[in-house]
């Protein structure tokens, strides 16, 4: 039983797994190591064939949520800028709602994805999907993709994960709809209303 680390059939998924299920239940710090060993079924020192540590395990599945992620953004039909900004939302909550232990390691961890050039690089597909999708709506791209992430990501915390502790949190998807509306009937209003 001891060696099943070393012949098991594909150890850097079943840690993976394992780490998911561990994410969800006790949090991204909330777990060890030998845990993750024990509910991938191998001996704790087989982790370190494949991960330095556990930030290291947590990381490996932050990048593979930013790849679910974009791959869910670059599924989209949509093609109509405000549409698509719309269904881009609502994709990130389905996102958070379908897979919540990656969701969790992307943006709950403390995972510094500077120093992780693997995670670096599909958080920024993730990204660049964003404002691409944002692209046609005004001047300045980058910052509408931030505000629409920003929003969509606030949505998410606040009520449908309701970090707030509400006792009756607003319906997160009505919620950001209306939002939307209003972002981007701002965006479409003539310039001189939004002189100052």
């Amino acid at each position: 039983m001891a060696k099943r680390g070393y012949h098991h059939g594909n150890l850097r998924e079943a840690l993976t797994g394992a780490a998911l299920a561990l994410i969800v239940q006790k949090g991204p710090q909330g777990f060890t190591l030998s845990e993750a060993a024990r509910q991938a079924g191998v001996t704790p020192a087989a982790i370190y064939r494949h991960f330095a540590g556990r930030d290291d395990l947590i990381a490996e599945v932050a990048r593979q949520g930013y790849g679910l992620f974009a791959a869910m953004l670059a599924d989209l039909d949509e093609t109509a800028p405000g549409l698509r900004v719309r269904a881009m939302a609502r994709a990130y909550l389905a996102f958070a709602e379908d897979h919540p232990g990656h969701y969790i390691a992307m943006f709950e961890s403390g995972i510094d994805i500077a120093r992780r050039p693997a995670l670096a690089r599909a958080a920024g597909e993730a990204r660049d999907l964003l404002h691409a999708g944002c692209a046609g709506l005004g001047p300045d791209t980058g910052e509408i993709a931030a505000h629409i992430w920003s929003l969509s990501h606030g949505v998410v915390e606040l009520y449908l994960r309701n970090s707030a502790g509400l006792n009756h949190p607003p319906e997160a998807r009505a919620l950001l709809a209306r939002a939307l509306d209003t972002y981007l009937s701002g965006l479409a209003a003539p310039a001189s209303h939004n002189s100052r």
